[in-house]
């Protein structure tokens, strides 16, 4: 559910009705499957990607990454899951498809960051 209870009852006494709320939450969680479907497509079509992310045991400014596999799940308007690479691993917590076609994901515990990922170094510059 997109609107909590309190928000609801504002919305509805402002003149939306439950018709329109449900179509807004219907929307809004189709567009976080396709996010969702997106980004998936994404790590599944690049065996390597490259990121923007400062990592500690590397100088190189776009880091490459293997990809193994990326696992996603949406709950309402949030997309979340699990990206694994070849090493490492971590939880997604929000992601965006960009026009330029890199993503970019909200990362997890070990990051805390936004990070983009790219198939190209070219492409994050």
């Amino acid at each position: 559910m997109l609107f909590d209870q309190p928000t609801r009852r504002a919305l509805r006494e402002a003149g939306v009705s439950a018709d329109t709320l449900r179509d807004v939450e219907e929307t809004v969680a189709r567009e976080a499957r396709e996010t969702a479907a997106e980004i998936s497509a994404f790590f599944a079509d690049h065996e390597t990607v490259y990121s923007d992310m400062e990592q500690t045991h590397s100088n190189d400014p776009y880091p490459e990454h293997d990809v193994d596999y990326c696992d996603l799940f949406t709950h309402s308007q949030d997309v979340r899951g699990f990206l694994r690479f070849d090493t490492w691993g971590v939880y997604v917590e929000g992601a965006r498809a960009l026009d330029d076609g890199t993503v970019e994901l909200e990362l997890g515990p070990t990051v805390h960051d936004r990070v983009r990922f790219a198939p190209t170094r070219d492409a994050l510059e």
